[in-house]
């Protein structure tokens, strides 16, 4: 049985919601808006998965380990991770995977270049 070490789960992370939100002057626009607050396990990722994308060889792939929620559980790649929180630095899911049944979810990500 896969379980997940609370002690490691050490960073808040800022997951976000692609779709309507409202900008500035009240009028609803495509974008991203908070979905949660979460704690996680924030680390680069292993050289197999560097070298596979190699096309984003400027960018670091990052892991981001959180735990299984309903909230999250639909988390899909047209959504964002925000790390740290209030950095305004987003990264780009490429994959979310479930790890055990319902107890964790490892999100492989890409530091936005525009930032």
């Amino acid at each position: 049985m896969i379980s997940i070490d609370a002690g490691s789960l050490d960073r808040r992370v800022r997951l976000l919601r692609f779709g309507l939100a409202e900008n500035e002057y009240g009028d609803e626009t495509e974008g991203f808006a908070p979905l949660a607050d979460v704690w996680g396990s924030v680390r680069p990722a292993p050289g197999a998965e560097r070298l596979a994308n190699a096309e984003n060889a400027a960018n670091a792939v990052t892991v981001v380990t959180v735990r299984w929620s309903t909230r999250v559980a639909d988390l899909n790649p047209k959504d964002r991770v925000e790390y740290p929180i209030g950095s305004g630095r987003q990264f780009d899911i490429k994959s979310v995977t479930e790890k055990g049944r319902r107890v964790a979810l490892e999100i492989a990500a890409v530091g936005r270049a525009d930032q």
